[in-house]
């Protein structure tokens, strides 16, 4: 089989290291009835040792010649290959209680985890490796410098925990930058929700987009809206100031006024 060159427009890092490699599979713990889809399989590093605990894996793979090689490699009945762009893919096809695991392209790494999160009501869990940055905002806390967008909105929906860096010498070719795994479970049904999920998503971007602003001036028009004692925020506060609760308390307070997202978002 012909050796496969790293295409950049794909933002591929292939994975070697044997021992990241079993320390990931480790974390996972995969089960044989699990219902897994890898994304971004490439050169199947993690997809064999998957494979050894599971009856069967789904993977997405956006490179034709890459998902041949897979194709090539593994039974059908083992493994089922969709090739396709995972920012385009509707993973509920795949059915209930997903298990998704990846070494995400660095490229999608933000948009992908927004597309994930569209389907987090069929999934149980998420083991991620990204770039380390993005794991650490994405874990952040409350008046953390990483603690912004990302952050929010992803607590909103998961439990989140950084499992441990990786460094660039276990990829082939090295990336720039240090990589980290990170595990997502999807919040309970109970969860405490906003009434309206987009004006929370425009609240919390409007505030984080001069996020050295206080929040009366950094939410514009809809600062004179917001009932700053009702919803226990300081209006001087600013947005990495505030918990996702905070956040959901303001959204659900401008909800109640009426506000007309489709004019102030």
């Amino acid at each position: 089989m012909t050796q496969h060159r790293a295409r950049q427009r794909f933002g591929q890092n292939f994975l070697t290291d044997a021992g990241v490699i079993e320390q990931i599979v480790r974390a996972i713990d995969p089960q044989p009835e699990d219902n897994m889809v890898e994304i971004g399989p490439g050169l199947s590093a993690l997809t064999g040792p998957l494979l050894a605990h599971l009856k069967h894996l789904s993977a997405v793979e956006i490179d034709r010649d890459l998902a041949a090689r897979l194709r090539l490699t593994f039974p059908g009945e083992r493994l089922t290959v969709t090739e396709a762009d995972a920012l385009e893919v509707d993973f509920a096809q795949f059915g209930n209680d997903l298990r998704l695991v990846g070494n995400l392209p660095y490229n999608i790494s933000t948009p992908l985890l927004f597309a994930c999160m569209q389907v987090a009501d069929y999934v149980r869990d998420q083991h991620f490796m990204l770039q380390k940055e993005v794991v650490e905002r994405m874990v952040a806390g409350v008046d953390d410098s990483d603690y912004g967008r990302l952050s929010v909105m992803l607590q909103y929906r998961y439990r989140m925990e950084k499992l441990f860096d990786v460094p660039p010498t276990a990829f082939e070719p090295a990336p720039k930058v240090v990589s980290a795994v990170v595990r997502m479970i999807p919040l309970a049904d109970d969860r405490v929700r906003a009434h309206d999920t987009v004006l929370f998503g425009a609240l919390v971007q409007r505030a984080f987009a001069q996020r050295r602003k206080m929040l009366r001036r950094a939410l514009g028009d809809w600062a004179a809206l917001m009932p700053w004692d009702e919803v226990g925020v300081e209006p001087t506060a600013r947005a990495e100031q505030v918990d996702v609760a905070g956040f959901i308390r303001m959204s659900d307070a401008l909800s109640a006024r009426g506000l007309p997202l489709a004019k102030g978002a």
